[in-house]
């Protein structure tokens, strides 16, 4: 028995009841781009995904519906523990700046001594603080909406090795601060021309037991491909494979597949968000879009009528939308398997993934979610 789970990082399909809260009410990630790019999405579409948008009524081959968070939050570290289990009653810290009681504690211990301390976007960041970066090889510090403590430092300047090292102590300090990713942000290049490399790394806080927990536990491999090992500091995953991008990522899930003879494949696929999403390029998410459907056409016969696929996504992050950060949205969730495809209706939370998992499996209900299956 075999499961394979994608994560369309960011791509919502519309925002919540509760978005307002956010500053989030209007934004659609999908609708948009659909409404805007000319965007088509074949494969997509015959598994449901334009019955989820509400725009085709034809037959679907799989079981299709939507799912709305019930964590605090809109990140991609909630979003991703929601699908593995776990329901976070208390957002992750967010702040402007962080306190000099934080930050005096990672310099005194990484001995260095940051630039920075303010919300930005990386590459607005690098540009405007790496060539003081390169005089002083003072890291830079940053944050955004999300709940991230991200450090840049150019490669040659600063070592990638030396900037994991400092991400490790700051991981260790700012779990008292609830501050659910530190990243390390390498980035090469020259005083006006600074970009950022693949060599990116999350730190995120450990989380409580997850499904991945479970089905590890049971015996059963977990193998991680992307970003998704990051998000879970590791834990449950006996294997993974980070990617450079979508396209490293799309190839690596049909290696891992392949080998794969039981277990949980569990991919995410970042481009879309960090490469268009927050840079609000709507035109480059479209085509991100259509050469995943465009791989998904050529994949799925891979898949078998008893092996189970889930689609889905985390949050959104809508191009068309204000600002440059996550929106709070529903998520599409696609799930093929043996047997008569179904409305889903909405999911009242994104464990219901997780407790379709565990049935799935067969390794007890989930405490919460329920399960999709028939």
């Amino acid at each position: 028995m075999r499961c394979l789970l994608i994560v369309l990082d960011s791509v919502g399909v519309g925002h919540t009841p509760d978005a307002g809260d956010y500053g989030d009410a209007g934004a659609n990630t999908l609708g948009h781009l659909l409404a805007t790019t000319g965007l088509r999405l074949p494969a997509l579409w015959s598994l449901g995904l334009g019955r989820i948008m509400g725009t085709d009524g034809t037959p679907a081959a799989a079981s299709w519906g939507r799912m709305r968070p019930r964590s605090a939050g809109k990140d991609s570290t909630t979003g991703h523990w929601e699908i593995a289990g776990v329901e976070l009653a208390q957002p992750f810290a967010v702040f402007e700046h962080f306190p000099p009681e934080l930050v005096q504690a990672i310099e005194a211990e990484a001995n260095v001594h940051f630039l920075g301390n303010l919300p930005a976007s990386g590459t607005q960041i690098i540009a405007e603080l790496g060539g003081e970066h390169c005089r002083t090889r003072r890291p830079i510090l940053y944050t955004s909406a999300d709940s991230v403590l991200q450090i840049a430092a150019h490669e040659i300047v600063v070592p990638v090795e030396r900037l994991m090292e400092i991400c490790t102590i700051a991981r260790r300090h700012a779990d008292r601060w609830r501050i659910g990713r530190v990243i390390a942000r390498p980035f090469i290049g020259q005083e006006g021309d600074f970009h950022r490399t693949p060599r990116r790394h999350d730190f995120a806080m450990r989380p409580p037991l997850t499904i991945l927990d479970a089905l590890a536990g049971a015996g059963l491999p977990v193998r991680a491909v992307g970003k998704t090992a990051d998000l879970f500091a590791g834990q449950g995953i006996t294997e993974s494979w980070p990617t450079a991008s979508n396209a490293d990522g799309m190839r690596r899930i049909e290696a891992v597949w392949e080998a794969t003879r039981e277990g949980l494949v569990f991919a995410n696929l970042v481009d879309f968000d960090t490469e268009y999403g927050h840079r609000r390029d709507a035109p480059g998410y479209a085509r991100a879009l259509e050469e995943f459907d465009r791989w998904l056409a050529g994949f799925l016969p891979a898949c078998t009528g008893q092996d189970l696929l889930i689609i889905t996504a985390d949050h959104g992050n809508d191009p068309t939308f204000r600002g440059t950060d996550h929106t709070r949205e529903e998520v599409p969730l696609i799930l093929r398997q043996a047997g008569r495809p179904l409305p889903l209706g909405t999911s009242d939370g994104f464990a219901d993934v997780a407790a379709t998992i565990a049935a799935y499996f067969g390794i007890g209900p989930w405490p919460i979610g329920r399960s999709l299956l028939p």
